[in-house]
């Protein structure tokens, strides 16, 4: 936690104390019906409150045993302190003591001896809190209320003064005991009221609890200006404390410079204990001791006064004037004139003071202590009755120099706040600043400190509201506040410690705006800002807010024309006819927006909705001040299908997180591209309450996810179309359950990446630092970094940043989009960078690689006779060997790559070893051999680096096989990996029989498979084959497996019924029988083989995909069984895979299955168009379909391959519409961007060619159109299952396809 805000401190005379506990200091002060404890500056250990209280009145801690006591003006409450064996103290209720009826209310407490507790009202009462649970062992009425009473630190003597009262009346105790505890009483009489006393400090190790006696020392303030020094006498006197000095304040200051404003009338004092002075003085005096050579005036003069171990009495006033004066020899009978000192006279000392203070917040209190553990070791707290506590601190040298500073004190905490709950914090655009608001109305403006001080947040003004405040907007950086109430809306300056009412405009009873927006201007500072009210219709109010120049201040009630107002502007009514839940601004996150020049689909959205069926949409507006009309315009909208939305929170960049109606699932949709990205369900306690939106620089979303007693903070991950990995994650969780029991009210992010949490009255700011070693990042698999820490904005941008050239993933989208030469260039650029690599040494991202060579246009494709050759024909990089591939993978697995991880150095080695690999088989092999030949490579590879459970090869590879001319040579590489071998399980994940076209082919590796099957175990048992040898109609060869089968218990009524000829109806019967029993014993693979010698294949295929769950194995017994036009396939194809790649989003499998039915055009346009549109599905798609995963950027390197393969395809190309293929492109851009390969993004932007419709008026597709390039090498009917190949002549020049949108594709993606 960077600083917290804990509260307003009661503004009475016992609402702060301090005490050092066991070595450990602490500090509580009441707030509210809040008690506040704390360790430091930033050190918030405990917050109690008391909901049976408005509110407490003093807090006293017991240095000795740890208790702290606050009172209400009716009951005590006494708290015991635990787990300090453990190092983590925290104080619970130890007893309750109720102040009895007929007396007036609590108004001071003292601890005394053995945990005894002195409480002051309309008389003084000693409870015994050790024992008999709270005993009152002397009570004392007195005429007037007691304004102060305290124990002095030997617990002999009570000195105590009533309101305005000019006696100190003096306790003296008679006896310890319980049963029978007396004081006597005398006088100290002064002139004027007394304001203020004070009992010198004991060290602890000098009155050894109180064993041995002591001199008491008495400081008391007077209305007079004068301090009062009372010392004890003899014992046995009458008199027990004498006068032993005065000091008029007033004297004591003597400015240097001459002139009304030097002096002050308002003077305060506080005294440094001998105890702190003398170990603060050692402190900055040992700091020092090893500058012998520069020892400076004000070490020597520390050094000297150190010597004497006096008391040191500080004065100063509100002018910056400080004298401090050393008392020596206190207590002793006769004073000598050198016993009160000078100890230093100074001038603009900075504390802050406020000047226009009135009454009661005039009055300020000084506790000061000494703290070895800083830098600084002297510490002054200084409680200002305005709200604020405050910490100083100094180092003794430079606090008493008598040379003149700049800076004697240094501000390390300010703590203030509300004294009741928050209930709303609102943010400017910029995150600078912010005002938070509590259920009464009262609100705290706060702006953010830019300097470099551990003060993140200042409090710059606090507003007080008559009426209810319903929404509230920060205008001009914090200087305006604008409040909508019931019946009006109310401007506010903030510019003076409290906010002004400067202006109102009457709004008329109407349905209640759900929000109140700010809405952008050309400049986000311009003078003249606008503001609109919008209700569930869609319509609302519009208002024109003048403000006062930069440099001018808002005076209240004053015509002159420097002042702000604020008029109605206009009415609107967007008109959609559809109700919305609720309308949210988007959140600026951190960057104020600016207008937009004019309404567009591409402009910036100022506001979101959303309504009852889960449809978001994206509002964006601009004002027309000519005709004093506002437009609307919606830019996006997303159906979500989440019904009643309970929650929802949108940024800038188009991100939107929405909470379904049990408010324990969250999605965040990504607006522009109408896709999720993130889907998270949490457990019922969870129950999400806010969302809040950050953003990097860079323009990288953070998303912190809002509980009762927690926030989760989520980040963006770089799409990951390879392992489907998450395109968020959480980084960061933070707590507040131990700090309070409180539930979170509102949170809200500072545009610096600092983050604040509202709870009960307080505020807690926590930096914008992660560790590294939270288990979080840890999970996230981040690389080392020398620091502990990581800033959050940096961390995002690792996740979500570009990626460097050698990146396992950047390699692998190179390869999918076919630039071999690339790729080749770049694993020879890592192995000459890393020859003379050491760990730790900086590694160039881009391999010192000419940047251009990645957007130069498409390169020749190495054929099976050329070489690797770059894009203007010349000799390209040499060929990657298995020896360099070799050497480079040992140096990956000694050495640690920038920006890379453990995992994925293992990746790139994979990567590596694959390609090495494919070189060899380059001049024999196509495109999409070469993909799937090295995705296969890397998957097998990857399964035997992390012992990784069978998983089937993905959809995608599959479909590069099907589209590759070399599948023998696939299928030798898949045998080979197998080691000969091929099981079914094999098959299956390697996909062959999804993508082997040839029949013939297909099977005899289908029969090969039934041999592997069948051999693979000992026993050789016909069962495990059988399926596969009737599927491909060989009931012989497997009646021969069964007479060999002579151990099996079911050879003899097996093979006799082999011997039967199944094409009789007989037995078909007979094979169907024992297929339905076979069911019911659940041995699905064999029954579906009995339904097969049945004659069946529709049941045996339905076994295959339902009961078994193996879709490729159906499709695959379908097509060795019947062919490619069996009806049973295509009834499969039409009714199983084609809904659920639909169900799924799966564009893969909708395309592969398309070009199965032999409908090419469709299989195109399924890269394309929603596959919803496509496909009749019997339910609603629910959010899967709606996925980033389901737009993999590789789709558009299939969609040019297959609209330059055929005419049927380019039927189905021409199909789309421009604006369809348009949108293709720029999201395909964005995929890659958002997945660190900004490169390829702009490549494809900079080098895609549209498909362009001639003016010509014929029927021929082929002279419909016009493109860069004539690459359509086979013409195929769509009767005829086989291609017929045609060449075609090179056509002319393409006309490039030019959108009427007025952006250009790079300013679309944002280039």
């Amino acid at each position: 936690m960077r600083t917290v805000l804990p509260g307003k401190p009661q503004a009475k005379l016992q609402a702060v104390t301090t005490a050092q506990w066991l070595g450990k200091r602490l500090i509580a002060y009441i707030s509210g019906n809040a008690l506040v404890i704390l360790g430091g500056p930033h050190d918030l250990i405990q917050t109690t409150y008391h909901d049976q209280c408005e509110e407490l009145d003093a807090v006293i801690i017991d240095e000795t045993s740890g208790k702290i006591a606050t009172c209400s003006s009716d009951e005590i409450y006494v708290y015991k302190p635990y787990g300090r064996e453990e190092g983590v103290p925290k104080w619970s209720l130890h007893l309750s003591l109720s102040q009895p009826d007929g007396y007036q209310e609590i108004l001071t407490l003292s601890w005394g001896s053995e945990e005894e507790l002195l409480v002051g009202f309309s008389g003084l009462r000693l409870h015994q809190t050790a024992k008999d649970n709270g005993r009152v062992i002397w009570d004392r009425k007195l005429k007037y209320p007691v304004m102060i009473a305290s124990f002095s630190y030997d617990a002999t003597l009570i000195a105590s003064t009533g309101w305005h009262d000019r006696l100190v009346k003096l306790w003296r105790r008679q006896s310890f005991g319980l049963d029978d505890t007396r004081f006597d009483f005398t006088y100290l009489p002064h002139p004027t009221a007394i304001t203020a006393i004070h009992w010198r400090r004991i060290p602890y190790h000098e009155h050894h609890r109180y064993e041995q006696r002591v001199d008491d020392v008495l400081f008391s303030i007077c209305v007079d200006g004068k301090i009062r020094i009372w010392t004890s006498t003899d014992p046995h006197e009458l008199q027990v404390m004498r006068l032993w000095a005065e000091i008029d304040m007033q004297l004591s200051l003597q400015p240097r410079r001459f002139g009304g404003s030097a002096l002050s009338n308002e003077h305060y004092a506080f005294f440094i204990d001998s105890q702190v002075f003398t170990a603060a003085a050692a402190s900055a005096l040992e700091a020092n001791a090893g500058n012998k050579d520069e020892v400076t005036h004000a070490i020597e003069h520390l050094r000297e006064v150190a010597k004497m171990k006096s008391d040191v009495c500080v004065v100063l006033d509100r002018r910056g004037n400080m004298s401090a004066w050393g008392l020596d020899n206190v207590g002793c009978r006769v004073r000598k004139p050198t016993d009160i000192f000078n100890v230093a006279h100074l001038e603009d000392i900075s504390l802050p003071f406020v000047e226009d203070a009135q009454g009661r917040e005039d009055n300020v209190q000084f506790f000061n202590f000494s703290n070895e553990q800083s830098p600084s070791p002297f510490t002054l707290l200084i409680h200002h009755f305005d709200g604020r506590i405050t910490w100083h601190e100094s180092n003794l040298d430079e606090l008493f120099d008598p040379s003149p500073r700049a800076n004697r004190f240094y501000t390390r905490a300010l703590w203030t706040g509300h004294n009741a709950p928050i209930r709303k914090i609102v943010r400017n655009g910029s995150g600078k600043a912010l005002i938070s608001r509590t259920d009464d109305s009262d609100g705290l403006v706060w702006k953010q400190n830019v300097q470099e001080s551990a003060m993140l947040l200042i409090r710059q003004a606090s507003l007080v509201s008559n009426e209810h405040i319903y929404r509230s907007c920060v205008v001009k950086d914090g200087d305006f506040i604008l409040n909508l109430h019931l019946s009006r809306i109310s401007l506010w300056n903030t510019q003076s410690l409290v906010a002004q009412e400067v202006a109102s405009c009457a709004l008329e009873p109407q349905s209640r705006p759900l929000t109140l927006l700010l809405i952008p201007t050309a400049s986000p500072n311009s003078h003249i800002q606008y503001v609109a009210a919008i209700t569930s219709k869609m319509s609302g109010i519009l208002w024109e807010i003048l403000l006062p120049p930069d440099g001018y201040s808002s005076p209240p009630l004053n015509n002159d024309v420097q002042s702000a107002s604020i008029k109605e502007f206009c009415t609107f009514d967007v008109g959609t006819g559809d109700e919305m839940v609720t309308v949210l601004p988007i959140d600026p996150a951190g960057h104020a927006s600016a207008a937009p020049s004019f309404l567009a689909l591409s402009a910036k959205n100022v506001a979101l909705s959303y309504d009852k069926s889960g449809t978001l949409y994206g509002w964006s507006a601009s004002v027309d001040s000519n005709n004093y009309t506002i437009k609307w315009l919606v830019t996006t909208t997303v159906c979500t299908n989440i019904r009643d939305p309970s929650l929802a929170g949108g940024s800038s960049t188009g991100k939107v997180g929405l909470v379904d109606a049990s408010k324990t699932n969250l999605t965040i949709w990504d607006m522009r591209n109408q896709h999720l990205e993130y889907d998270i369900a949490f457990g019922p306690q969870d129950t999400l309450q806010d969302l809040d939106w950050s953003l990097t620089p860079d323009q990288q979303s953070i998303l912190a996810v809002g509980f009762r007693y927690q926030v989760s903070i989520i980040a963006q991950m770089r799409y990951d179309y390879l392992d489907a990995g998450s395109a968020w994650a959480p980084v960061r969780e933070i707590r507040i359950r131990e700090l309070t029991s409180h539930p979170i009210a509102d949170s809200v992010w500072l545009g610096n990446g600092n983050f604040i949490v509202a709870a009960g009255s307080q505020l807690y700011v926590y930096d914008e630092d992660v560790s590294i070693s939270d288990d979080m990042v840890v999970n996230l698999q981040v690389p080392i970094h020398k620091d502990e820490t990581f800033n959050i904005f940096d961390l995002v941008s690792y996740l979500n940043g570009p990626l460097p050239l050698y990146h396992p993933q950047f390699l692998v989208q190179i390869i999918l989009a076919g630039y071999w030469t690339r790729v080749a260039r770049i694993v020879l650029a890592l192995y000459e960078g890393l020859k003379f690599f050491m760990s730790g040494d900086e590694l160039d991202s881009h391999l010192s690689l000419p940047l251009e060579n990645f957007i130069t246009g498409p390169e020749e494709e190495p054929t099976r006779t050329s070489s690797y050759t770059n894009a203007e024909g010349d000799e390209g990089p040499k060929p990657i060997t298995e020896d360099m591939a070799s050497t480079l993978n040992g140096l990956l697995k000694k050495l640690v790559l920038p920006y890379l991880t453990t995992i994925q150095q293992i990746h790139l080695a994979s990567i590596i070893e694959s390609v090495a690999v494919a070189e060899k088989q380059k001049q024999s092999m196509d495109s999409n051999a070469m993909r799937y030949h090295i995705f296969f490579s890397q998957h097998m590879l990857r399964k035997r680096h992390f012992r990784a459970k069978t998983m089937e090869i993905s959809w995608r590879e599959i479909v590069w096989a099907s589209h590759s001319n070399c599948q023998d040579i696939l299928v030798d590489l898949v045998s080979r990996q197998y080691h000969g071998r091929i099981l079914w399980e094999h098959a299956r994940e390697s996909g062959m029989f999804m993508w082997l076209t040839e029949l013939t082919a297909l099977r005899a590796q289908f029969e090969t498979i039934a041999r592997n099957e069948y051999t693979k175990t000992d026993e050789k048992n016909p069962v495990n084959c059988s399926l596969y040898y009737l599927a491909l109609k060989k009931k012989n060869v497997l009646l021969g497996l069964w007479r060999m089968a002579a151990w099996h218990r079911e050879q003899t009524g097996t093979q006799r019924l082999l011997k039967n000829n199944f094409s009789e109806a007989r037995w078909k019967t007979a094979a169907l029988k024992n297929a339905y029993a076979l069911l019911g014993k659940r041995r699905f693979e064999y029954a579906a083989a009995w339904f097969l010698l049945a004659g069946n294949l529709q049941d045996a295929v339905n076994i295959c995909a339902h009961q078994i769950e193996d879709l490729q194995l159906a499709i695959a017994v379908a097509r060795v069984y019947e062919g490619d036009e069996s009806p049973v396939l295509r009834s499969l194809l039409t009714d199983k895979v084609l809904p659920q790649a639909a169900a799924e989003g799966n564009r893969w499998l909708a395309t592969w299955a398309f070009w199965q039915l032999r409908q090419r055009h469709m299989a195109v346009r399924a890269l394309i168009e929603p596959l919803s549109t496509l496909i009749k599905l019997s339910h609603i798609p629910d959010a899967e379909t709606k996925s980033f995963l389901v737009h993999e950027p590789a789709l558009i390197v299939l969609y040019k391959q297959l609209r330059e393969k055929s005419l049927q395809p380019l039927k189905g190309a021409l199909g789309v519409s421009s604006q369809a293929e348009w949108e293709f492109v720029i999201r395909s851009a964005r995929q890659y961007d958002r997945m660190g390969c900004g490169l390829l993004a702009l490549d494809l932007v900079r080098n895609w060619r549209f498909l362009s419709p001639s003016t010509e008026s014929t029927a021929d597709p082929l002279k419909q159109t016009r493109r860069r390039e004539s690459l359509i090498q086979e013409h195929m009917p769509d009767e005829t299952p086989t291609a017929s190949h045609e060449k075609l002549t090179r056509k002319p020049a393409p006309t490039i396809f030019k959108e009427p949108e007025p952006s250009s594709l790079l300013d679309s993606f944002g280039f």
